[in-house]
């Protein structure tokens, strides 16, 4: 039996089709093989396109915030999302963290307990999350430890490269096929908790490397959140931060396609310049995300600054858009916002 056909529950290699048929061939010498990259039966890859969004510098930035809201632009498009949020820590769920540390548990309809991101996705999309929009690194060790010990697989000595990763990746896939309703989504989003750098987060962003290189071109989306530092001493904005936190990217082997810049004031042209010589991103792609007064102002800010076509383009999705889908969906929440 190939590695990737192992206790995965009908998980298979992937197959992608024509030349460059790298998931194809993965497993195909059984336990000779180096690469463990499961996926669920009948998954279809460059079908569902993922986008990733990572934070640098520091934590707090508001990543569910603006992951949730650039879904919601592409869901008022007519596109089908699905979020999921990545979490560092070994905890299986958020129901034992001190509240003080962490932030407010938010209960799912399933009844798991999770990160307070998991309603701000609920809220901005209107629909409900279950256990599979929500991974900790506790979830993912135990799936890993339990499947070793049922000789899942195959002898192999058990490393984070590839099966801890192969196993993110599974749990990705899983979702971009089912969504939460047993149909494949246009578009998952992924939100990695913490920050570039951080080690306990190492192995997500990792695992989203190889889930880029093995979906193929235009599957994929980085979106760097960075912070601008502008102390009250100095009356400008200083670019040094974020520049070394695209850096630990760049070292990563992640290159973003569009970097977010939050600030408390507008961004300058000149410092998204620098941001983007260090990063490798033309100024079109770098966009900033300055404090506002309500969050229920952010979509239609986005929206006017490009980001959403941005996206569309990247992932090469505006045959799927539906215009008229748009409209409505737009007038619904301005019509919300200004109540």
């Amino acid at each position: 039996m190939p590695l990737n056909e192992s206790d995965h529950n009908g998980a298979t290699p992937t197959d992608t089709g024509g030349d460059g048929d790298f998931l194809a061939s993965f497993g195909q010498s059984g336990g000779l093989s180096e690469s463990y990259s499961p996926a669920p039966e009948g998954y279809q890859p460059g079908r569902t396109k993922f986008v990733m969004v990572i934070g640098t510098v520091m934590s707090g930035l508001g990543k569910g915030i603006f992951s949730s809201t650039l879904a919601k632009l592409l869901k008022d498009k007519g596109l089908s999302v699905a979020p999921i949020k990545l979490e560092g820590y070994l905890n299986i769920d958020s129901g034992t963290l001190n509240p003080y540390r962490h932030g407010e548990v938010f209960v799912l309809e399933d009844g798991l307990e999770t990160d307070m991101d998991l309603g701000t996705y609920e809220r901005m999309l209107d629909q409900n999350l279950s256990q599979n929009n929500f991974l900790t690194a506790g979830q993912i060790y135990t799936d890993v430890l339990e499947r070793e010990r049922r000789g899942g697989y195959l002898g192999r000595d058990v490393q984070m490269i590839p099966h801890v990763t192969g196993e993110v990746k599974h749990k990705l896939r899983q979702l971009a096929h089912t969504g939460n309703d047993g149909k494949p989504v246009d578009v998952v989003f992924v939100e990695v908790g913490g920050t570039a750098g951080d080690y306990e987060n190492g192995f997500y962003i990792e695992a989203l490397r190889e889930l880029a290189y093995e979906e193929g071109p235009q599957s994929s989306c980085f979106v760097a959140l960075t912070y601008i530092i502008e102390p009250p001493i100095l009356g400008e904005q200083k670019s040094k931060a974020a520049q070394l936190g695209m850096k630990r990217l760049l070292e990563a082997g992640i290159q973003p396609s569009i970097i977010a810049c939050r600030a408390e004031n507008p961004v300058t042209d000149q410092v998204m310049e620098k941001i983007g010589m260090f990063s490798n991103v033309p100024l079109s792609r770098i966009f900033s995300m300055h404090d506002r007064k309500s969050i229920y102002t952010i979509p239609e800010a986005m929206r006017g600054a490009g980001l959403d076509r941005q996206i569309l383009s990247i992932l090469d999705l505006h045959e799927r858009v539906n215009p008229i889908e748009e409209d409505r969906s737009r007038a619904r929440w301005q019509a919300f916002a200004d109540s």
